[in-house]
């Protein structure tokens, strides 16, 4: 992490929210030029680094997380993501046949940078998947990701349920899905009962 990518990074995310350095850095109850590029160097020609407290303000400021600077830092974009909870999304009329998002219901969670990949947000209900997951976690989903045996996962049933597991042994007849939770024990489902697999992106905790 180089002391200009840090500054990049505090700059995009002032753009990102449509805001100049300055004003960025007003809003976070600093001195308006705390965040200016006559800050950045001292006068001996040393790097000057913002301080951890100006940062973590500038971050609240705006509604952003550590993760939200890291991505913007790499160069990567933050962005929002539908967002619902995953007891809902067994009603009708949430998702599409590809798993996409659709219709009302849906509000808006923000997300580090995954590029311009299509992603929606599902909140977690439940047990099954403690430790890795608990109740309220979010989660970010990608109908379009590869998905391989392994890999963390949300699946629809054509009866509507909608369920977080851990995609076992797939064949053209069965699916399995497995839980964390030892508690609860493998689902085998006809392939013809699946509406749809999305792998399982990132998760906030």
């Amino acid at each position: 992490m180089r002391h200009k990518d840090v500054w990049a990074g505090l700059d995009r995310l002032a753009e990102s929210n449509g805001l100049s350095p300055s004003a960025l850095a007003k809003r976070a109850g600093l001195d308006p030029t705390a965040f200016n590029p006559s800050k950045r160097t001292a006068k001996d020609g040393r790097p000057r680094w913002p301080s951890t407290e100006s940062v973590a303000r500038a971050l609240d400021a705006v509604g952003a997380g550590f993760d939200d600077l890291a991505a913007l830092i790499e160069g990567r974009r933050g962005g929002r993501a539908p967002l619902i909870g995953l007891a809902q999304a067994g009603a009708d009329g949430f998702f599409d046949d590809s798993g996409f998002p659709k219709g009302g219901g849906w509000e808006d969670v923000r997300f580090p940078g995954l590029g311009d990949e299509p992603v929606y947000a599902l909140e977690i209900s439940g047990d099954s998947m403690e430790p890795a997951y608990r109740e309220g976690d979010r989660i970010i989903v990608s109908p379009t990701a590869q998905v391989r045996k392994g890999d963390r996962v949300v699946a629809k049933t054509l009866n509507g349920e909608v369920m977080a597991k851990v995609l076992g042994r797939r064949t053209s007849n069965t699916v399995e899905l497995l839980s964390f939770n030892p508690d609860y024990a493998p689902r085998q489902l006809p392939s013809s009962e699946i509406a749809w697999i999305a792998r399982i992106l990132w998760a906030s905790q």
